[in-house]
């Protein structure tokens, strides 16, 4: 086909002197193979063309009726006019279709060809002009309409869509001819025997032509923002969590850290919960094989016994601070539920292994920075700039004599590693951290302040139950890494970066992300 439709191409200039619309010549050819035609003629200078796009009008299946049968207010006049003492309204759609009896009625006493006496309709005018079928018609002939008012107008009401249309004018090149004579591509031995290649014409090397692309891997951009937010925390000497519990009890999730079980994030609007099972075990010991055991520094040698823990105290002085205080504070006096605190949940933030990990270091209480980087689940409205599931990075520092100015100075260094250097903090309230402030930093791209995480120092109804030392303080942080991945690679709508609408040429294509370079 493709060395047929060549051939034509030829055939159509050589009865030509001007250029030719593929439009005219091929009205039938799809665009790509005319193209594919003209760039293999256009390779050896044959011909030269050029593709003209444009916008076409496309009628849609209820236009292309209207265009044969008449429009939906003309089929309700002349129903209504054919009716000598009048239509009711209740034989309407049994003479014209329901749908035309629907729409048509109320545009044709807008137009006013009928009008409304009581429960009939009745004609006011002897004949009409049916535009909107004249309209179509026009439209299905010429693919435009002279009047763009009309396009619109026809647009909104659904019966016509706009697609874009390509086509080219072609004519002679330099080296035309009526024969296209076939290149060879390979010199092989049978030409060399023969003599035949001294005559043959073989096809000349294209030098400046892009080589097959190889097929490789390649990391998504989030990866590739959450592997540099791993090396700056690195570099600040922290040490990376274990988050590979993707389901928490209401215990680990809410109540060790100190919010109440009344709380509107405890709703099933905000979080999901698990059906089967619905509960889990009051919290115990981990077995020693288990895999969400902290490394490095916390990690026991194999040696070595890991240091006990009570797990039934630690429950038990978690609930009384919640029913009636403890530790110097009055609690929230309401009747703790044991069956709430072992619902199962889908982690709503990585704070849950925060706890976990802070709860590890009150068997043996010494400084210490954590870091993690992992999914978590919210019941929410997809939109633009929100999924039911995204990811969350978070640090914790834990450490004597920490203070609100400490934090503050913190976050400066922190956010600067990763090209923020104006930041602004706002107060703000947070179950489990007292004093708690929003964090701002100003995008140079936006031209304005945007908040880019949130912080604060944990309180000590979370922290004195575990064990941990009164004068020991801890610092906590969080933001989301898809915020700074669309900033980076200016994406607008969260769809497009994470789920079943990313683009594999964008995941291919974006370079390694360094945050403190623009």
């Amino acid at each position: 086909m493709a060395i047929e439709l060549t051939a034509q191409v030829l055939d159509t200039l050589s009865q030509s002197d001007e250029h030719v619309l593929s439009t005219d010549a091929f009205p039938s050819v799809p665009s790509t193979e005319v193209k594919g035609a003209l760039d293999r003629l256009k390779s050896r200078d044959m011909v030269v063309y050029e593709a003209i796009e444009k916008d076409e009008a496309i009628l849609t299946p209820e236009a292309e009726g209207i265009a044969a049968n008449g429009s939906h207010e003309a089929k309700v006049f002349e129903a209504v006019r054919r009716s000598m003492e009048g239509m009711k309204i209740s034989d309407l759609p049994k003479a014209v279709g329901q749908e035309s009896a629907k729409i048509g009625q109320g545009k044709a006493i807008k137009a006013g060809w009928i009008k409304k006496d009581k429960d009939v309709f009745k004609a006011s005018a002897d004949s009409i002009t049916d535009a909107i079928r004249d309209q179509l018609r026009t439209i299905q002939a010429t693919r435009t309409h002279p009047d763009p008012k009309v396009i619109a107008d026809l647009k909104k009401r659904k019966l016509v869509t706009m697609q874009k249309s390509i086509s080219y004018r072609f004519s002679k090149g330099p080296k035309f001819a009526k024969e296209f004579v076939k290149e060879e591509t390979d010199l092989t031995a049978d030409m060399l025997a023969s003599g035949s290649w001294n005559t043959i014409k073989f096809k000349p090397y294209n030098f400046r032509s892009m080589g097959a692309p190889a097929g490789s891997g390649a990391l998504h951009p989030l990866n590739k923002v959450r592997h540099e937010f791993r090396q700056i925390f690195f570099e600040m000497g922290f040490e990376e969590m274990p988050t590979n519990r993707y389901v928490e009890t209401g215990f680990w999730n809410f109540d060790a850290l100190f919010i109440p079980q009344q709380h509107p994030a405890r709703d099933q609007q905000d979080t999901f919960f698990i059906s089967d099972p619905p509960h889990a075990d009051r919290p115990r010991q981990d077995p020693h094989d288990t895999q969400h055991l902290p490394n490095g520094s916390l990690s026991e040698p194999t040696t070595q016994e890991a240091p006990k823990q009570d797990y039934e105290k630690y429950f038990d002085n978690v609930k009384e601070v919640h029913e009636n205080g403890k530790y110097g504070s009055i609690g929230y006096r309401y009747p703790y539920s044991d069956d709430e605190s072992l619902r199962l949940v889908l982690r709503t933030h990585t704070t849950a292994i925060s706890t976990y990990m802070l709860h590890k270091l009150g068997a043996n209480p010494r400084p210490a920075r954590y870091f993690s980087i992992d999914r978590v689940f919210r019941n929410e409205s997809v939109d633009a700039t929100h999924l039911a599931e995204f990811h969350q990075v978070e640090g914790v520092i834990a450490d004597y004599g920490l203070t609100l100015g400490g934090l503050i100075g913190f976050m400066e260094v922190f956010f600067a590693k990763m090209g923020i250097h104006k930041l602004r903090f706002k107060p703000a309230y947070n179950p489990y951290t007292e004093p708690s402030m929003e964090i701002f930093g100003f995008h140079e791209g936006l031209d304005k302040w945007v908040e880019i995480g949130n912080s604060g120092m944990f309180r000590p109804e979370m922290l004195e139950p575990m064990g941990l030392p009164k004068d020991m303080r801890v610092y906590g942080w969080g933001l989301s890494l898809e915020r700074p991945t669309m900033i980076k690679y200016g994406v607008k709508n969260i769809r497009e970066l994470l789920g079943h609408k990313v683009d594999l040429n964008f995941v291919e294509s974006n370079p390694a992300v360094r945050l403190e370079k623009k």
